[in-house]
């Protein structure tokens, strides 16, 4: 079977910037593309998590993705967050994604319902056939209750259309299975910016990057130096970036990485509702944390 491989190296979880009002900032995020894409960030994921897609109307989800596949024009591929508890919704936002001209869907497992590994098997092989779209299965536990297992990714691996997999668990005996049972040629993403270098040395192709919003220079290279198997560069890199890889998450993401933004003079705004500011020790810590990486 002929596989999609939708990029290697290091992709960002682009976060979704907001003015005054709450409103989408398009000039703010056509700033953010283009400094993404001339750092050389490999993809773009929008409207995931960080992007703050659970709370992204309909009418303003179609105006981004339109906003953002003219912008990019195939410069690098635009994956768009299409996940859902309702198959048929996560169907009907991946064939929109697909219909708008995007490259590629990432589809968090479903929440809340709690299925069994039977239904997320049947979940992502349904909307991979009626889509006949790439899709990217994303693994988060910690967010939605449900943990994809290493036997039922093998199994969805040989489905046409399933193009990888985000792996966010944080389980490194998981995802080593994951990495020693499936094919070389099927991507695994690390999800977690600190698990990066070691799920890269154990085979990974790459990373969907929080923290690559503010230093995209510094992940890619990370990324690069572990495809080319210098390891040296990549563990240095590792080590420079773990204060803030940390401290990115001392919140419920994106709070702490849109802050951090707007500290650097990203412009990003607030997190939407129920999202909220980090707290004075969150903004005490990623303040400190500014100065350390600014020296």
């Amino acid at each position: 079977m002929e596989r999609t491989i939708l990029f290697e190296g290091s992709g960002v979880a682009l976060v979704t910037p907001f003015n005054k009002k709450g409103e989408i900032n398009y000039y703010s995020l056509k700033r953010l593309i283009e400094f993404q894409i001339a750092s050389g960030t490999k993809s773009l994921i929008i409207l995931g998590t960080t992007g703050e897609g659970s709370t992204i109307s309909m009418l303003e989800r179609e105006k981004i993705i339109k906003f953002c596949v003219c912008l990019v024009s195939k410069r690098i591929p635009v994956i768009i967050g299409c996940g859902s508890n309702s198959t048929d919704t996560a169907i009907n936002l991946t064939i929109q994604a697909k219909e708008l001209g995007a490259d590629g869907a990432l589809i968090v497992t479903p929440y809340y319902n709690k299925c069994n590994q039977d239904g997320l098997y049947e979940h992502y092989k349904k909307i991979a056939n009626q889509s006949k779209f790439p899709i990217i299965i994303y693994n988060v536990p910690s967010r939605t209750g449900v943990n994809i297992l290493p036997e039922t990714v093998l199994k969805l691996s040989k489905i046409k259309y399933i193009s990888g997999i985000k792996e966010a668990s944080g389980n490194i005996n998981q995802i080593s299975k994951l990495l020693n049972i499936l094919p070389a040629d099927f991507p695994v993403y690390s999800g977690d910016d600190g698990l990066t270098f070691p799920l890269m040395c154990l085979g990974a192709m790459g990373v969907i990057s929080v923290t690559a919003n503010i230093y995209p220079s510094l992940i890619g290279s990370l990324c690069v130096s572990s495809l080319k198997k210098d390891y040296s560069n990549a563990e240095r890199l590792h080590h420079y970036l773990f204060d803030i890889n940390q401290a990115l998450f001392l919140d419920v993401n994106p709070i702490c990485i849109k802050f951090f933004m707007n500290l650097l003079g990203f412009d990003v705004g607030e997190t939407r509702l129920p999202l909220t500011k980090p707290n004075n020790e969150i903004i005490k810590k990623l303040k400190e944390m500014k100065s350390k990486y600014e020296n």
